[in-house]
């Protein structure tokens, strides 16, 4: 079971992070781009029909070129394991010993997998699953065919999540039903210390006084519009902060032509996307220097975009066009993050059961489902989720066909 960790030593020197071997092929990518979305895929041709691994250019089995990804169960048999003990790769070395083993899907191939510690029964039932690593790219770690007691808390299996439990987490707005779902989520999942960022301290905002009684919860006024304020915040914790959770926003309704004047969508700009980008600026080289800090290092930037960003909805124009603009700047982001292992976690979900979101109709998502969504990508090592049936729905038609899905948002 994973113990609290102590307290920092001030004196000793921060491990510069280092990040496992990410070469892949253009092809290999296919089980990155699944993974990224919590999918265990593999290449299955289209003409025979044989499932392989790993992936190819053509069939193993018949040469054709007719091959896809397709979703796959993972149930397998653990053939043989081997622990590591030395290693020349400066990653793996800091890390030892690390347990691997050999497993025989059901759908046929053979693959080696990273082993959870639970697992002892050799041969035995396994479940594999393609996880994220440290530099972003896809790996296959083998779980117990059965939930664990305490089963987040492998060290190995750690090294791919984000899991909040033990970490200190920085959340942007706390005033809105979602900020306040958001701190009982993290509070339930383990975090140790929950920052929640105010911009109008004023102001008695409706449960409110139920998150400041909370022991893991501290106030910090925070405005993502003030660039000077965002700097005092980033001094004062950015060096003790694991996971950002940037949920602040301004949201209005209307698109170009049903209101005048650009102060409404500037004001969207400065929250959603100067605010990620003043928030990035500050905050992010303290991360990214703690990308190696022990047991509860920096890993995760959660990133509360909207399905809005992939395509325009005209009834909140300009708010999707804000939302677009902080997509683009949190996958440059991702990249800025990748080298020190810290993961950006981009989340696109669909309209809120909000006062923004009141005349559209149902299906709504709820604030406490977002937050729980949210805390699953973490402990998952999820890099993009698209919560709800909106979402999912809305993604599924952009893949299939983006012109078709604008022609009929805008009919």
């Amino acid at each position: 079971m994973l113990e609290r960790p102590k307290r920092k030593n001030p004196v000793l020197r921060t491990r510069l992070p280092t990040l496992p071997p990410a070469a892949r092929s253009r092809i290999a990518l296919g089980l990155t781009a699944a993974a990224a979305l919590g999918r265990f895929e593999l290449q299955q041709c289209r003409d025979c029909g044989d499932v392989q691994y790993p992936p190819r250019e053509a069939c193993q089995r018949c040469l054709s070129i007719n091959i896809h990804w397709k979703l796959q169960s993972g149930d397998g048999e653990l053939l043989a394991d081997t622990m590591l003990h030395h290693s020349n790769d400066l990653f793996f070395r800091e890390r030892l010993p690390w347990r691997l083993g050999l497993v025989k899907l059901e759908r046929g191939p053979t693959v080696v997998a990273h082993l959870h510690g639970s697992i002892k029964q050799v041969p035995g039932k396994v479940t594999v699953r393609a996880m994220l690593d440290r530099a972003g790219q896809a790996v296959l770690v083998a779980l117990p065919e059965k939930e664990t007691p305490n089963m987040a808390d492998d060290r190995q299996l750690r090294e791919f999540t984000c899991d909040p439990k033990f970490r200190k987490v920085l959340i942007t707005d706390g005033k809105t039903s979602l900020g306040q779902s958001l701190v009982e989520a993290f509070v339930k999942a383990g975090a140790d210390l929950i920052w929640v960022g105010h911009a109008e301290p004023w102001k008695n905002f409706p449960g409110f006084q139920e998150i400041k009684s909370l022991q893991q919860v501290s106030l910090v006024p925070l405005d993502l519009t003030d660039s000077r304020n965002v700097r005092e915040v980033a001094a004062e914790i950015g060096g003790k902060v694991d996971i950002v959770v940037n949920n602040a926003e301004h949201h209005r309704a209307f698109g170009i032509g049903n209101r005048a004047g650009v102060e409404t969508a500037r004001a969207e700009m400065d929250v959603n996307y100067f605010g990620l980008l003043r928030l990035a600026q500050e905050l992010g080289p303290a991360m990214r220097s703690r990308g190696a800090d022990g047991q509860s290092s920096a890993v995760a930037w959660v990133n509360l975009l909207s399905i809005y960003a992939l395509a325009n909805f005209p009834p909140h124009g300009t708010f999707s066009a804000s939302k677009a603009a902080a997509h683009s700047l949190a996958q440059c982001l991702r990249a800025e993050m990748r080298p020190a292992g810290v993961r950006v976690v981009n989340v696109f979900p669909g309209p809120l059961d909000d006062e923004w979101n009141q005349l559209l109709p149902p299906p709504k998502l709820a604030p406490a489902a977002l937050a729980r969504a949210v805390i699953k990508a973490l402990q998952d090592g999820i890099e993009d989720v698209y919560p709800g049936n909106v979402a999912q729905e809305w993604l599924a038609r952009w893949r299939d066909n983006p012109k078709a899905l604008e022609k009929e948002l805008s009919s």
